[in-house]
């Protein structure tokens, strides 16, 4: 459960790409080289390993066909790469981009690489993967502002230090590091608590834990071309529990016939976990011998708010199912949009509006539009028409929009896209459900156990948020997904 090495990197499609920050474990690399034997690859250079990976992950020369790369035999199910280098193929590299960057980390294998082990064996995986998160949550409240980004990647080192000294994660909440030695707190005298336990609290005792699902969807509403949609949950808790290290059991449950969750990732503070839990994923088709719960996670919490897992779910059917229908009619274009929320969802939104946005035009210059139910406002750039349908359906649980839109001369001010070009255009949903999970899934409070005197004070809350919630014009061509890639 270490790391071999660890890189911040920036992708800039004109003038390729830069390391940022970077970070190796030699005493991790021994280890690595003593485990792996003769499948062992070195760690290469940062600048060889960043053209690699920018390679991997199709962000040079995506244009070329590259058989090894490109070859529809090799799909990646998650964001572990194999990232060939002089040295040989490099793996498993843990990667993924987020507002412009890119965070990697290369985990421990403690066996051989030759067959290469289920990605389920590699601890190290679900350890790296919370570190880069914490790295992830301490940069991007400062990815607008280069100056004070600067800065706290100029901090990384000395905060790494505390969270994963010698290459093993030990806190990934970076945010709650304080990046000046003369500040660290002594370890702590009770050798019974965890380092990622920084502080004890005093006080009632009281657990807020929250579920968010976030759903999302591609539709077409073709015969030739399936519609894809995901779910994605986290659990997040906060903790406020006297003691060294308190254990606390939490159990999500799920609702008869519920669709079970695939692809849990549990934080490393959790004890101990029924191997059943871990071995769904929605890379294979579902059975009647899949785990459906309940799933149970007692872990030592630490100090600050954290996500005690993540997980996915393939659902039977999308929350809203829609038709979106764009043609030219002369100098015109005659937009129809139709909505329908499921009779299985909560008709109870916090806001739910449809985002119609027209690129590669100019300005809107005419709108003659008609709704069966919401309002219609135009932007203040007049290339987006915003369907506020409010914080319910009515009680059809359908509503419609029909209208005529004109255009001016664009200009260089008005918005451009490579793929929504012609009368390829979408319409994206934005809505959140409080109180809901697309699931069910759930945590039944009287079900977390905390072993502490008193009583314990617990919240728990759970919502449902779109994300990337697209749905295509059906007269006119659209992107195609595969459920494979549909991450």
């Amino acid at each position: 459960m270490a790391l071999r090495a660890l890189w911040l990197l920036r992708h800039d499609p004109g003038a390729g790409g830069t390391v940022l920050f970077s970070r190796r474990y030699p005493t991790v690399e021994i280890r690595a080289e003593t485990f792996n034997g003769s499948t062992h690859v070195p760690v290469p250079s940062d600048s060889a390993f960043l053209k690699a990976l920018l390679f991997e992950l199709r962000l040079i020369d995506d244009h070329i066909f590259v058989e090894h790369r490109d070859t529809c035999t090799r799909i990646n199910h998650s964001s572990v790469y194999s990232v060939r280098t002089e040295g040989g193929d490099l793996w498993p590299v843990l990667a993924f981009q987020k507002s412009g960057l890119i965070y990697a980390c290369l985990p421990l294998v403690e066996e051989t690489l030759e067959p290469r082990p289920p990605l389920l064996t590699v601890s190290g995986l679900s350890q790296g993967l919370a570190l880069l998160l914490g790295i992830v949550d301490y940069i991007s409240p400062s990815r607008k502002n280069e100056a004070e980004m600067s800065a706290k990647i100029g901090q990384l080192r000395n905060l790494l230090i505390q969270a994963c000294p010698l290459g093993t994660p030990l806190n990934t909440n970076i945010c709650s590091l304080n990046s000046s030695f003369d500040d660290i707190q002594e370890m702590p005298t009770d050798e019974n608590q965890p380092a990622w336990r920084s502080n004890t609290y005093k006080g009632k005792p009281q657990v807020n834990v929250c579920i968010t699902e976030k759903v999302k969807c591609m539709q077409y509403d073709k015969r030739d071309v399936v519609d894809m949609w995901q779910v994605y949950g986290a659990v997040n808790c906060k903790c406020d529990i006297e003691g060294s290290a308190p254990n606390v059991t939490l159990t999500l449950n799920l609702p008869t016939n519920g669709p079970p969750l695939q692809d849990i990732v549990v934080h490393h503070c959790v004890t101990s976990i029924d191997p059943a839990m871990l071995m769904s994923s929605s890379a294979e088709p579902l059975d009647d011998s899949v785990y459906n719960g309940p799933y149970k996670f007692p872990f030592i919490p630490p100090s600050d708010s954290f996500n005690l897992c993540y997980y996915t779910s393939q659902v039977p059917v999308p929350p809203i199912l829609g038709c979106y229908q764009l043609i030219e009619e002369g100098s015109q274009l005659k937009i129809t949009v139709n909505l329908k929320l499921h009779e299985s969802m909560k008709n109870s939104f916090e806001y739910c509006e449809a985002h119609i946005p027209f690129f590669n035009r100019g300005p809107i210059t005419h709108l003659d539009y008609k709704v069966s139910y919401g309002q219609l406002d135009l932007s203040r750039e007049k290339s987006l028409l915003v369907w506020v349908i409010g914080q319910k359906f009515p009680k059809s649980l359908e509503v419609s929009l029909t209208g005529n839109v004109s255009f001016g001369t664009a200009g260089k001010e008005h918005p451009t896209d490579y793929v929504c070009t012609g009368n390829t255009a979408y319409v994206k949903l934005w809505f959140r459900i409080p109180d809901f999970t697309l699931t069910g899934c759930y945590v039944d409070q009287h079900s977390i156990q905390i072993f502490v005197p008193g009583k314990p004070k617990i919240t728990a809350s759970r919502e449902l948020i779109s994300s990337n919630y697209y749905i295509w014009n059906s007269k006119a061509p659209a992107p195609m997904v595969y459920k494979t890639l549909f991450d």
